[in-house]
């Protein structure tokens, strides 16, 4: 079948996580991704040389991508990005607020010239405002939007383990390219679409701050949810931490009743809706863990999958990469193949295939020589 993006030419200014985060979805899709490294390259490529001597964060993130080396400096490449554009239909930028336009490729002009190409640029802060300019990852906007301060133990704030700002913030700019490119195909028109992170993971953390402004600010629970008991992690008599959740009063009354064997805990008034056990979550929880410290993690589970009961083992990147439904994909890099876990969507009937991750200027001299062969014979 035909990708969906397939015939789209894709031109990326790009570093980092979010902004090759939404590349990687776009080339996924079919489109032709021509990433623009400065001279020394990506700094993502620096990261880590945890796969096969090469940065696990690139690995990742540059699938299916072709690699031109430009130093934006030299007239003959600013005329390569320029050639570049013209034929583009998207361009995606994370460059710091200001610099695009110091090099002659400003958003206003970028409209006038190629008023098809689609924009989509992302900074930390947005491209106004009190924070505009200053410098922003994934972990200083987890702590300046409060996300840390509801991860982690009650001891102290924590980062998420994964780069979740900027992981939200490169799938806001994929929809936000998808959506424009829609609308393109209906009016003829481009966009100028700016993506913050701030304003990525500020959304995300709707509802701890509806909570705190409602005079219920959420507490670190660690690995409990603050809104609903049980729903928390508790450890049988051979040692497995098991996760359980229970999502309504019905499933609490199965769980204390069926599961826990205590049928008078499970009529007990006290105990009778969520919003009463999470008010009494140290006695609630002290209640199912004595019960599961008496039983083994495979009568548990067994007990909590005949009646329905959510949970999950407790596990580590070890126990991650052994999983009977962890799927993967292999991808061919320039130090060899390399298996990591598949994209998220299934599309029955439509097995992808995914590109190669590029060597740093890789693609340079061929880009260099069909674009700028086309404006020399005035294409």
């Amino acid at each position: 079948m035909p990708l969906p993006l397939e015939g789209m030419l894709v031109v990326a200014l790009e570093q980092a996580v979010a902004a090759p985060m939404c590349t990687c979805r776009l080339a996924d899709a079919g489109a032709r991704v021509i990433k623009i490294e400065k001279p020394e390259g990506d700094f993502a490529r620096g990261y880590d040389d945890a796969v096969m001597g090469q940065s696990s964060y690139f690995v990742w993130l540059n699938r299916g991508k072709e690699s031109v080396v430009l130093d934006l400096k030299r007239d003959e490449d600013k005329a390569l990005l320029e050639a570049l554009l013209a034929k583009a239909d998207v361009l995606v930028q994370n460059l710091k607020p200001g610099a695009i336009a110091a090099l002659g490729f400003s958003h206003d002009r970028l409209r006038r010239d190629f008023p098809r190409l689609v924009i989509a640029s992302i900074s930390g802060y947005g491209e106004s405002g009190p924070y505009a300019k200053r410098k922003a990852y994934d972990l200083l906007i987890q702590a300046e939007a409060g996300l840390a301060s509801v991860t982690g133990g009650p001891e102290a704030p924590a980062r998420v383990g994964v780069s979740v700002v900027d992981i939200a913030t490169g799938m806001n700019a994929y929809e936000a390219v998808l959506e424009a490119l829609l609308l393109r195909a209906r009016t003829g028109e481009g966009a100028d679409l700016r993506i913050s992170m701030f304003d990525a993971i500020a959304d995300w953390s709707t509802v701890p701050l509806l909570q705190h402004e409602g005079g219920q600010t959420p507490k670190r629970l660690g690995l409990a949810h603050p809104s609903i008991a049980p729903y928390g992690v508790f450890r049988t008599a051979d040692g497995a931490d098991i996760l359980i959740s229970t999502q309504s009063d019905r499933e609490w009354r199965i769980l204390a009743g069926d599961v826990m064997g205590d049928p008078a805990l499970a009529a007990d008034p006290r105990f009778a809706t969520n919003v009463q056990r999470v008010r009494l979550r140290a006695e609630t929880d002290a209640a199912v863990q004595a019960a599961f410290a008496g039983m083994t993690a495979e009568a548990l589970t067994s007990s909590l999958m005949k009646h329905e009961i959510a949970f999950g083992r407790v596990s580590d990147m070890a126990a991650l990469g052994a999983h009977p439904h962890l799927r993967r994909i292999t991808v061919d890099t320039p130090e060899g193949p390399v298996k990591m876990p598949a994209p998220p969507v299934r599309r029955m009937g439509d097995e992808r295939s995914y590109g190669s991750v590029p060597a740093r200027g890789a693609q340079t001299e061929a880009v260099r020589a069909e674009f700028l062969a086309g404006v020399a014979a005035g294409e």
